[in-house]
């Protein structure tokens, strides 16, 4: 009978400091367990397969070709040149697709059963192909340079997809207008800081979408493929680099984030003085050189305007979005008054908004911003200026500078203080109990004192204490005159 139908069983000892070695060959020999193969141990070192060599009795040592702990030659020197001569292979399951067998052979993974059939069938195979020379020549030599061809193409075309991707992403992103209009000079350089934050989100974004769709499509398991997959170490120069990168890429950023915070607070010769006041929900702005207090914030285009930001209750925080700069106003006084420059570079209208949760009707707190030529500024400036005659026009004037309508109606509908419509000579009902007649002193004290008498079912604390000393006597009997005109 011949060996064909009744081949030796021929045992293997694997010799590999990585499991997923053992694990991978194991199943490469399973199918061959029945009939010539048995699997009798696996060894991590020279040490271990001396001891093994005498327990176990192998036929063949297959070494890792590619594990750095062993050291290759020990085992040859050992097993191949030494007093008891064994078959020794050394095998490299790295390849993409192949194993390569250290014997003068490359062999496809597909192939291994008929390299296993080979040896345990056919004639006695010399004990080993030694590592030497032919290692880097030959068919060994031309597989890992079509290896290295085959994944410097892979790279080339999902770089150029990568390119691609990202140009088509820049190029939507700037159809879209992300930011709202360019207004301010401050704006210029954080727009550009911006641009450049998409740009680099574009390209990561496609850098790690495109290798992702591209290794799911390309490398995807084939139909009827039950191989195991390539076992990867790491890949330490890409580590290094994938570290370095990120971390000069936000150094980079930083240097460009303080340039661009330097920009907007660059100082102009000679800037407008605003001082700007918050208060639960309305906004002031007081113009000290001109005697001016306005509720609108009224630039000239293309001159410095620096606004010396504070709050008559909570924090509060000036925002015009088409300005870019954004800053605090603090209650606490002068110790805690905050400056923002703004020169803004476009004529039109625009909004402040308060952009710090500041209570009930936080989402109201805005004003009107006017940017105008210089003359339709000096003509502004002007017409404010010139007082009417009229108490009520007056006190109607003071109401709207000072905000007050953010909290009393004069329509009779609820804020968070009494509605003004007919309340002069009206009785109300205070939080004690008692019942006050709303004339001239009730009013007054009310403003200058707001905590000393409070209208039944309306909270406490909420009117500035403020009032008393920023309006002046007769300012008050001009507020007191347009209340009473209410009707």
């Amino acid at each position: 009978m011949d060996n064909k139908n009744n081949p030796k069983k021929r045992r293997v000892l694997i010799a590999s400091s990585h499991g997923l070695f053992g694990q991978g060959l194991r199943s490469l020999l399973r199918e061959r367990q029945e009939t010539g193969v048995e699997v009798v141990g696996m060894v991590s070192n020279l040490q271990e397969a001396i001891e093994a060599l005498e327990k176990l009795n192998p036929d063949l040592i297959i070494v890792d070709y590619d594990d750095e702990v062993l050291n290759r030659d020990e085992f040859l020197a050992r097993f191949v040149e030494g007093e008891k001569k064994l078959r020794v292979v050394l095998l490299s399951l790295q390849s993409a697709g192949e194993a390569v067998v250290y014997d003068r052979r490359t062999l496809a993974a597909s192939q291994i059963d008929d390299w296993l059939e080979e040896w345990t069938l056919g004639e006695e195979q010399p004990q080993i192909s030694t590592p030497g020379d032919d290692y880097s020549s030959g068919n060994d030599k031309s597989s890992k340079a079509t290896s290295r061809r085959s994944d410097m193409k892979h790279f080339v075309i999902a770089g150029i997809l990568v390119l691609i991707v990202a140009a088509l992403l820049i190029l939507g992103l700037e159809q879209v207008q992300l930011l709202p209009t360019q207004a301010s000079a401050q704006a210029v350089p954080i727009d550009n800081l911006f641009r450049l934050q998409f740009i680099v989100i574009a390209f990561l974004f496609a850098l790690i979408i495109v290798f992702m769709v591209y290794s799911i499509v390309v490398f995807r398991r084939k139909k009827g493929d039950t191989e195991d997959a390539k076992h990867i170490e790491g890949n330490t120069n890409l580590e290094i680099i994938w570290t370095i990168t990120p971390l000069a890429t936000v150094l980079f950023f930083a240097y460009l984030g303080g340039q661009s915070l330097a920009e907007t607070l660059r100082a102009d010769p000679l800037p407008l003085q605003i001082n700007a006041v918050g208060r639960q929900w309305s906004w002031s702005f007081e113009y000290p050189d001109y005697g001016i207090v306005s509720e609108s914030l009224v630039l000239p285009v293309n001159k410095q305007a620096i606004l010396h930001l504070s709050s008559t209750d909570v924090i509060h925080s000036f925002w015009v979005p088409e300005f870019r700069v954004k800053q605090d106003a603090l209650p606490g006084g002068a110790d805690f008054v905050r400056d923002l420059r703004i020169t803004p570079t476009e004529l039109g209208d625009y909004k402040v908004r308060c952009a710090e949760l500041c209570g009930l009707n936080h989402s109201s707190m805005l004003a009107p911003v006017e940017v105008v030529s210089e003359e339709q500024f000096s003509a502004w400036l002007n017409d404010a200026l010139d007082l009417p005659d009229d108490p009520v026009l007056r006190g109607q004037m003071w109401v709207t500078q000072n905000g007050c309508l953010s909290c009393h109606s004069i329509d009779g509908s609820r804020l968070v203080g009494p509605s003004w419509l007919n309340v002069c000579g009206s009785q109300e009902v205070l939080s004690d109990g008692t019942t006050v007649t709303v004339d001239s002193a009730y009013l007054y004290e009310s403003i200058v004192n707001p905590s000393s008498k409070i209208v039944e079912s309306y909270p406490d604390g909420l009117m500035p204490k403020t009032y008393g000393d920023d309006l002046s006597d007769d300012q008050i009997d001009d507020i007191i005159a347009y209340i009473c005109s209410v009707k």
